[in-house]
């Protein structure tokens, strides 16, 4: 068990990511990766893959919440998870084999330029 003070830390990631995995769909890696090697110190592997664990739970919470409503279409999220599953597969080896300096660079560079697309848009 974490000490008490990186319990709470990592519980306030936690309440970060739902929201904005709920509000905007992202969270996994945008939020809670940088907030895991800021807050939490972890290293860039160790925080991409503690991440996809917690962002399983978050998704199962947020699908279910929404399917309650309506909102969920099952067809379109098969659609996109089946074959994120082989994308899951293929990132981690790849991941594997980049040093934390350059994922952490790689996952800069993807980020600013996301924000600028949108913006742009």
């Amino acid at each position: 068990m974490p000490p008490r003070s990186m319990t709470a830390r990592l519980a306030l990631i936690g309440l970060v990511a739902g929201v904005f995995s709920t509000v905007f769909g992202v969270g996994g890696g945008i939020v809670v990766v940088p907030l895991l090697v800021a807050l939490a110190h972890l290293p860039t592997h160790a925080a991409a893959a503690t991440s996809l664990g917690a962002i399983l739970v978050t998704a199962a919470a947020g699908a279910a919440l929404y399917a309650a409503r309506g909102e969920v279409r099952l067809g379109y999220a098969l659609l996109v998870g089946l074959p994120a599953v082989a994308g899951a597969v293929l990132g981690t080896h790849l991941q594997q084999r980049l040093s934390g300096n350059a994922l952490t660079l790689a996952f800069a560079v993807l980020l600013g330029v996301i924000g600028i697309r949108l913006i742009v848009l």
